[in-house]
């Protein structure tokens, strides 16, 4: 047996006659609301979904682990990768800086999947398959908590993605002002796609990670609501930071309380581009004018936080979105929110159900402090996100058992370099990151981790096809499309990732493309050793690496034509 990878026959250990798979129907909706057709008897519910779980442990851990999401975890039928470029099981040869995207599992985490599999088959032995479950779920809220040094008291909620993650906020948001509120989206021409159909409670895809057909942009039932979009992005000639953010935000609160709505405000920390908004300042403006009227939610997806400022936003009754893939590493996708104590009690206490949140959660990612809440749902395990999640903590872990003196020297390193060699370099232009975190709670955070460029051709941008065509091609083995010296060639064999590019408009309308080099958790953890001399050489070792791939786009933008790129694939923007 390959090291890492485990699979087993399709008969169970505790039956010896092999029985169907058997998985949750999906089913179609048309003009009826998502509970309509669920048992009327939430235990009937839950003891019709018990029963079919325990063989689809025995699927391949590779089909496990991109399982229970979305579409955008298919694999390719040819390249066997996701809509980002990347595979459910490991793959060093592919070097990558694209943490602000998604990342490939590492053997590190592929391993702790297994076992966790191995480990949940042989509780199954005793016990229900979702009481196992629970169980595991339960133990890994206290190990996130430990890693992230949160108190006890904050409760998480698990989910297949940041996305799925919005809709249970926007639920919870509901529980604690009372009434439905207006979602204002800071950042959002930064966020992530789907955040403009769960802002206002609408469907993000065709299919949702429980496996149900819904209609994109159709009404989650009990959800759907109204919201306001506010891009961070100046409307000058240039790419940074607009800088009126606090002004645009406390406008738009304003307008909308008086019209007698509360608000839901998603604030961002970081964005896309490394971008953080609105400032403290601004908070605490809203915080003193609005008492009890808004309800600030963190979008933290990108994990590109001090655990400080993490543990002060929650302190503030905020509610905070993560994800332990992005800057963590971890496979894509695994989502949760952190719920401060304050609102927990509220929340369970809470009487409505919005029936279509059916569709999006299981008992299971729901705290099992949360005793009414949960008994409304279905006990449906979702391995994959499971899985995902378990993957996701061995980089947490691994990171946070970095000492925290190495982890802020290395980023501050891989920052100098990285910006010295963008400069260096005539094909690139670097975007102003707006990167202003100088507070003591930023910890390592206070240097920045994703820079985004965009790339020139004499001395002018070029085009949106353009800059996606470089970022396919990165990801191949170009080394027959490439004439010229042996070391050209090797450069463009390697094949690396770096951060999907980001679509902006210009001023005139026309698209523009920004890729970006991302510093992710796993470079941290790699470089480091005991020994100050190795780490040094493992830093530097990144380092020869990022100028590697900026070459290699050099390489790109001067030889690849159009038709010598691979094929238009779904991940590209």
């Amino acid at each position: 047996m390959t090291s890492g990878r485990r699979y087993f026959t399709a008969t169970s250990p505790r039956n010896s006659r092999p029985r169907p798979l058997r998985r949750p129907m999906r089913r179609e909706r048309s003009g009826m609301s998502a509970g309509a057709s669920r048992p009327s008897d939430p235990e009937q519910a839950s003891n019709s979904a018990s029963r079919y779980r325990l063989r689809d442990l025995f699927t391949p851990l590779d089909t496990l682990l991109v399982s229970g999401g979305d579409p955008r975890l298919a694999l390719d039928p040819i390249d066997r990768v996701n809509v980002y470029g990347c595979t459910p099981s490991p793959e060093p040869e592919i070097w990558n800086f694209a943490s602000s995207t998604a990342a490939s599992i590492s053997q590190a985490a592929y391993d702790r999947a297994a076992l966790a599999r191995e480990e949940l088959m042989h509780k199954c032995l005793f016990d229900e398959v979702e009481v196992a479950f629970d169980a595991r779920c339960e133990d890994m809220r206290d190990e996130l908590r430990g890693h992230l040094q949160l108190s006890p008291r904050v409760d998480i909620v698990f989910s297949p993605s940041g996305t799925d993650t919005q809709l249970h906020a926007l639920f919870l948001a509901r529980a604690v002002l009372g009434v439905p509120p207006v979602t204002i989206v800071v950042g959002a021409d930064q966020t992530g796609s789907g955040t403009a159909y769960t802002a206002r409670g609408r469907h993000f895809s065709t299919m949702t990670a429980s496996g149900f057909a819904v209609r994109k942009d159709g009404a989650v039932a009990g959800l759907s609501g109204d919201s306001i979009a506010l891009p961070l992005r100046d409307a000058g000639p240039g790419i940074a930071m607009r800088p009126d953010a606090d002004a645009v935000v406390l406008r738009a609160v304003e307008a909308t309380i008086a019209q007698g709505a509360p608000v839901l405000l998603q604030i961002m920390d970081s964005s896309k581009l490394g971008w953080r908004a609105p400032s403290a300042a601004c908070l605490d403006e809203i915080a003193r004018r609005w008492p009890g009227k808004v309800q600030v939610l963190v979008d933290a997806c990108q994990a590109r936080l001090g655990r400080r400022r993490l543990r002060s936003y929650l302190d503030r009754g905020y509610m905070v979105l993560i994800t332990g893939s992005k800057f963590f590493g971890g496979p894509a996708f695994s989502g949760a929110l952190l719920v401060p104590k304050g609102l927990s009690r509220l929340i369970d206490r809470a009487g409505g159900i919005a029936p279509g949140l059916f569709e999006y959660a299981g008992r299971c990612d729901w705290p099992q402090a949360w005793i009414t809440l949960r008994s409304r749902f279905e006990r449906r395990p979702n391995f994959g996100q499971w899985l995902r999640w378990e993957a996701a903590l061995t980089e947490i872990g691994s990171y946070y058992a970095v000492p925290g003196a190495f982890r802020a020297k290395a980023l501050a390193e891989l920052a100098a370099g990285i910006d010295c060699m963008i400069a260096l370099s005539p094909a690139l232009q670097a975007v102003p990151s707006g990167h202003a975190k100088v507070g003591v709670d930023d910890e390592e955070f206070a240097q920045a981790t994703i820079f985004p460029f965009t790339l020139l051709r004499d001395g002018r941008p070029v085009s949106n096809a353009e800059t996606c065509a470089v970022h396919r091609a990165l990801a191949a083995d170009m080394n027959g499309e490439i004439s010229g010296s042996a070391a050209d060639r090797q450069i463009a064999a390697q094949r690396c990732l770096i951060g999907q590019p980001v679509r902006l408009e210009r001023p005139d309308g026309s698209p523009q493309a920004v890729l970006r080099l991302c510093v992710g958790a796993r470079l941290v953890t790699e470089a480091w050793s005991a020994d100050a001399t190795q780490a040094q050489r493992n830093v530097q070792h990144i380092l020869d690496r990022i100028a590697h791939v900026l070459v290699k786009i050099e390489l790109l933008l001067d030889r690849v034509t159009g038709a010598a790129v691979p094929k238009k694939s779904a991940f590209e923007v």
